[in-house]
């Protein structure tokens, strides 16, 4: 079981940084990967950013690359995801999950209960 919790969502403005933490805890794999995923209302789980513990390789969505960054390197520490350079867009809850390095929601097995990002414009 593992178990995992988001941390750092709040109001900002447009242009903006947040730098949101996954911690997870309980049997974490150093073979598994995190991803980062984020819902607004109305639409679809979106994914974010990935990071797979084994070799540090990461995958971002064309959406957010070059504003956002994932970084970690071991299952037991924080994961962060430094999001700059926000816009309304981008408001959506976040969400951290642990699985397999994917696209797709359902190849992650746990997540945390999310964190609300909002941007004014």
């Amino acid at each position: 079981q593992v178990t995992l919790k988001e941390s750092g969502g709040g109001l900002v403005q447009a242009g903006d940084s947040l730098r949101l933490a996954c911690a997870a805890s309980g049997r974490t794999s150093p073979t598994n990967s995190m991803g980062w995923f984020r819902q607004a209302p109305g639409k679809e789980r979106e994914f974010i950013a990935a990071r797979r513990w084994s070799d540090g390789s990461t995958d971002y969505a064309n959406s957010v690359k070059g504003r956002f960054a994932i970084s970690g390197i071991y299952a037991k520490k924080p994961v962060y995801l430094q999001l700059n350079i926000l816009t309304p867009d981008d408001t959506a809850v976040y969400y951290c999950a642990s699985g397999l390095i994917s696209r797709r929601w359902d190849d992650y097995t746990y997540w945390g209960q999310g964190t609300q990002v909002t941007v004014s414009s």
